[in-house]
């Protein structure tokens, strides 16, 4: 049975989802590839494990501390591939950034091959359904761009100030994706 639940944020509101003893979304309301449903047997509890433990990682993030995504039990839905660059963002630093391109190299020395495309590894990381508890956030363009960000430019902004990110070399494009 698919559970859902709703968190009010200092980013808006959030849907939260869960399967059995797993965390398998969450999502800013208004995001793109925002679920129309998490499922059709979903039914909305407060009284689901997972998502009252997702509730207190999300109660300490916002406070401030520097809960580890690795305290969840996380079961995002996707490709071999996108599983792939979500477990890599998980390695991410709280308060640090990277570059697609620079996990688009490292994806591809994991994999013995001469190149990845960042834009393959952009696309992965633009369809991660566990936002903020997998930081694909802290995700920018090589440039220093914050374009991409399925939950709006503002909210990745607001997310990486929360984290102190120097946001000196950092810029909102005029135009690019997810604006």
């Amino acid at each position: 049975m698919m559970y859902t639940s709703r968190y009010d944020s200092p980013v808006g509101p959030l849907l939260l989802a869960g399967q059995d003893d797993t965390l398998t979304g969450l999502w800013m309301e208004g995001q793109k590839y925002y679920p129309t449903s998490p499922g059709e047997e979903a039914r909305e509890s407060k009284n689901s494990p997972v998502l009252q433990q997702a509730e207190r990682w999300l109660d300490l993030y916002f406070a401030g501390k520097r809960p580890t995504p690795n305290e969840l039990p996380l079961s995002p839905a996707g490709s071999a591939f996108q599983k792939e660059v979500w477990n890599m963002l998980l390695q991410i630093p709280y308060g640090e950034v990277v570059t697609y391109g620079a996990l688009a190299k490292q994806l591809a020395a994991r994999r013995g091959t001469a190149g990845m495309s960042p834009q393959a590894v952009g696309g992965a990381v633009g369809h991660n359904p566990i936002s903020i508890i997998i930081p694909c956030h802290r995700v920018v363009g090589s440039n220093g761009s914050l374009t991409g960000y399925a939950g709006g430019l503002q909210r990745k902004v607001r997310l990486l100030t929360h984290e102190g990110v120097d946001m000196e070399r950092l810029f909102v494009p005029r135009r690019g994706t997810a604006l």
